[in-house]
C-alpha cells in the first residue's frame, strides 16, 4: 500500500513539473515570437514612411507635370485621387501579410503538450 501511495505521488510530482516546464516554453515561445514580430514591424513602419516621402515627391512631380495641359487644381485632385488608390493598395497588401504571419499562439507548445497527452494516454 505505501509503494502504492509513493508512486502516486511521484507520477504527481512528475506531472506538475511536466506542466510548468510546457509553461515555460510555452513563454519562452512567446517572447521569442514577439520580439520577431515587434523587429518586423518597427522596419516595415520605416520602410513605409520612407516609402511614402518618396511616392510624395514622384506624385508632386506628376502634379507638376499635369498642370501643364490642365488647371492647378484639376492636376492636384488627379494626384489626391492617384494617392489614395495607392493607400488602397497598401492596406489591402499588408492585412494580406499579416493573415500569412500565422497565428500568434504557441503552436510548438500546443504540439509538445498534444504528443504528451497521446503519450499519458498509451502508457
Amino acid at each position: 500500500m505505501l509503494g502504492i501511495a509513493a508512486r502516486v505521488r511521484d507520477i504527481h510530482a512528475r506531472a506538475h513539473s511536466l506542466a510548468r516546464l510546457q509553461l515555460e516554453l510555452a513563454t519562452l515561445e512567446l517572447k521569442r515570437k514577439a520580439k520577431a514580430y515587434g523587429i518586423a514591424t518597427v522596419l516595415g513602419v520605416v520602410a513605409l514612411v520612407s516609402v511614402l516621402y518618396a511616392v510624395g515627391f514622384v506624385f508632386a512631380a506628376i502634379a507638376v507635370g499635369l498642370s501643364e495641359v490642365m488647371p492647378l487644381w484639376a492636376a492636384l485632385l488627379v494626384v489626391t485621387l492617384l494617392l489614395l488608390l495607392t493607400a488602397a493598395v497598401l492596406v489591402l497588401a499588408a492585412a494580406r501579410f499579416a493573415r500569412k504571419a500565422g497565428p500568434a499562439r504557441p503552436v510548438e507548445t500546443v504540439q509538445e503538450a498534444q504528443e504528451t497527452v497521446r503519450e499519458l494516454r498509451d502508457a
